[in-house]
């Protein structure tokens, strides 16, 4: 029970690494929020993730909307008079990517090269990934520092922000910069007992990467990468969350940690 007694709030939780979050520390004693734009999905999730007594609530909210967020922590703090942790989850693999579905890849893998993808699909790409885990860590912070939280903050990265993938230069970007803004943000909150550190996913079984699963050409790619020979599984990367949320690392900020089979050594 690490996380007895706190409330956690995990955007992008309804499906893939945020879901698996979620339910590790809903199992380590915390009440967990999450957070996600498809309000009906949510529900749903919320409701599967709980039928075994464990205590999880759903709240819609769009990431890329800071009043959206804003109503979000709003409500969170009004009901339980606390924030705790926060996971910035939410993420899409491309401007098309709808959450907990599994994308169609391109028939010419070119077309998504960046000299021919519309600059709005790359736009969207970094509102959802960058900017709307800064909203998102922004907010938190504030509602942490108003409440004297000694708070933990994790965003969730990829390998992807150090290894270039052709085709995927917006997400490759857009997760860059995350881990870029975990460092400073820490930076910035070192003095203010908030830790942010973040977390940089390989290839992990999800939703997201079912597409790429399902191609022989690609999963040769991926284990070509990946010095561990397998995809990694959801709840590998909730353990690193769990670790980046409790106690155990009350030293750690400003990191990103890299469960990704070894595809990433610093």
């Amino acid at each position: 029970m690490q996380l007895d007694g706190k409330l956690a709030v995990i955007t992008g939780g309804i499906s893939g690494l945020g879901r698996a979050t979620a339910e590790r520390f809903a199992k380590e004693g915390a009440r967990v929020v999450i957070a996600d734009i498809n309000a009906e999905k949510g529900e749903t999730a919320a409701q599967e993730m709980s039928a075994g007594g464990a205590a999880i609530e759903f709240i819609a909210v769009n990431v890329t909307d800071e009043s959206s967020q804003q109503a979000l922590f709003d409500d969170v703090v009004r009901r339980y008079g606390q924030l705790d942790i926060v996971v910035a989850a939410a993420g899409i693999s491309s401007a098309g990517y709808v959450s907990g579905e599994v994308s169609t890849p391109a028939e010419d893998p070119e077309d998504n090269f960046l000299f021919n993808k519309p600059i709005a699909d790359w736009q969207r790409v970094l509102d959802v990934n960058l900017t709307g885990v800064a909203i998102t860590d922004r907010l938190a912070a504030r509602h942490m520092l108003a409440l004297g939280t000694n708070g933990s903050i994790i965003n969730i990265a990829s390998i992807a922000g150090k290894r270039p993938l052709p085709g995927a230069a917006d997400y490759c970007v857009s997760k860059a910069g995350v881990i870029m803004l975990t460092t400073v943000f820490a930076t910035e909150l070192a003095t203010k007992n908030i830790r942010v550190n973040a977390i940089g996913p390989g290839f992990i079984e999800t939703p997201m990467t079912a597409s790429i699963r399902q191609s022989p050409e690609w999963v040769q790619t991926v284990m070509q990468m990946t010095p561990m020979q397998r995809f990694g599984q959801a709840h590998e990367i909730a353990n690193t969350a769990l670790f980046l949320a409790s106690d155990e690392s009350s030293y750690v900020s400003g990191q990103t940690l890299y469960p990704s089979g070894g595809m990433y050594t610093g």
